[in-house]
C-alpha cells in the first residue's frame, strides 16, 4: 500500500507493549507513563495531516520532525510514541537524539558554560571599574561555594549584580548556538536522509571522554527522522519539516525538577539560570512550530501560546 494512503487511514491508538524502541543517546532511560501516552494520542492525528503533503512534496518521500521543548516536558517520551505509531502503521520511522551533538561531553559542557559564565561576569566587573583585589578575593569563596549566581548573594555585595548580569549575558552567549553544539552536522545528517541515503552515521555520545563513537544507521526503509531535542527548532538547524515544541511554563518546569529530585533539593541557583534562558530561546522559536502542545496536553495556536506565557 502507498505510504500517502496509509496516513489516511483511519487511526485508532494501538495497544503498547512493555517496552518500545526509544531514541539513541547512550543510558537514556525513558519511562513511559499516561501523561505521554495521552500528549501522543493528542498528537498524532493533527501530526498525520501535516506529514502526508510533507511526504508527498518529498523526492525521496521522507520527512523530518522534531519534538523540542523545555527540561522535563516529555520529549524522549513523546518522539518514542510518534515514531513507534508510524511503524505500527507501516511507516519506517528512527528516532535519533539531539543531545549526541554537543561538542563536548556533558560533564566537560557544564564546566564550559560556569566557564563562560565566570569569564563574562569577571569581564563585566573590569568594565564597570569593579575588579578590585578586594572584589576578587569575595568572588573566589563564591566560587568555592558555588554560590556566584544566587541573587541573594548581590543584596550584601552590589557589585555582584554588575558580575551576574554579565555573566548571564556571556551564557545566553553561548547556550544553543554553534559555540555548544554542532549543528552543521545534525543539518548534515538531515540533508542525506531527506536525499535519499541508505544508511546514515550517527554520533554516540556518553559521559566520559572515551565513551565517543559512530554507528551506521540502515534507514533504506525510513520515511520519517523524529529528532527529539531541546534545540530541535533551533534557527541554526536547516531542514526540519515539522517542529512540535512541547511545552512548559517556568513555573511547571520547576515543579517538575522539584518532584523529581532525589535528594528534594531544588536546582542551584546557576541551574536554575539556564533552565531560563534555555526558555526564552524556546519561546523566540516557538512562532516557527507546527505544532504546539501545553504541558496539561492541549493542542494550543500560537496566539494562545502567547497568552499562556504572559501569563506565566
Amino acid at each position: 500500500m502507498d505510504i500517502l494512503e496509509l496516513l489516511n487511514r483511519p487511526w485508532q491508538p494501538p495497544e503498547l507493549p512493555a517496552d518500545i524502541p526509544h531514541g539513541d543517546m547512550p543510558g537514556d532511560k525513558v519511562v513511559i507513563g499516561g501523561e505521554h501516552i495521552a500528549k501522543a494520542n493528542t498528537l498524532f492525528p493533527p501530526f498525520l495531516r501535516q506529514l502526508g503533503p510533507v511526504l508527498s512534496a518529498s523526492p525521496a518521500c521522507r520527512a523530518v520532525v522534531a519534538v523540542c521543548g523545555g527540561s522535563g516536558v516529555g520529549k524522549s517520551e513523546t518522539a518514542s510514541l510518534l515514531s513507534y505509531y508510524l511503524r505500527e502503521m507501516g511507516v519506517g520511522s528512527y528516532t535519533l537524539s539531539g543531545d549526541n551533538y554537543p561538542h563536548r561531553i556533558p560533564r566537560d559542557n557544564d564546566a564550559e558554560r560556569v566557564r563562560v559564565y565566570r569569564t563574562g561576569g569577571l569581564r563585566g566587573l573590569v568594565a564597570a571599574g569593579l575588579c578590585t583585589p578586594e572584589v576578587c578575593a569575595a568572588l573566589r569563596g563564591l566560587w568555592l561555594r558555588d554560590t556566584d549566581a544566587e541573587p541573594a548573594q548581590a543584596d550584601a555585595a552590589p557589585w555582584l549584580s554588575v558580575y551576574q548580569r554579565a555573566g548571564r549575558r556571556a551564557l545566553s552567549g553561548y547556550l544553543g548556538t554553534p559555540g555548544e553544539i554542532d549543528f552543521d552536522e545534525v543539518s548534515g545528517i538531515i540533508a542525506r536522509f531527506k536525499q535519499g541515503a541508505p544508511s546514515l552515521m550517527l554520533k554516540r555520545m556518553g559521559r566520559e571522554t572515551a565513551e565517543l563513537w559512530y554507528d551506521e544507521v540502515d534507514v533504506r526503509d525510513t520515511q520519517v527522522l523524529i529528532i527529539e531535542w531541546t534545540h530541535g527548532n533551533s534557527d541554526f538547524i536547516e531542514g526540519v519539516d515539522i517542529p512540535i515544541l512541547l511545552n512548559s511554563t517556568p513555573q511547571e518546569t520547576l515543579a517538575h525538577r522539584r518532584e523529581r529530585s532525589r535528594d528534594g533539593k531544588p536546582d542551584s541557583a546557576f541551574i536554575t539560570m539556564v533552565l531560563e534562558l534555555e526558555q526564552r530561546k524556546l519561546e523566540s522559536q516557538a512562532h516557527k512550530a507546527r505544532l504546539i502542545l501545553s504541558k496539561s496536553g492541549e493542542l494550543l495556536t500560537y496566539d494562545e501560546y502567547r497568552h499562556l506565557m504572559a501569563g506565566a
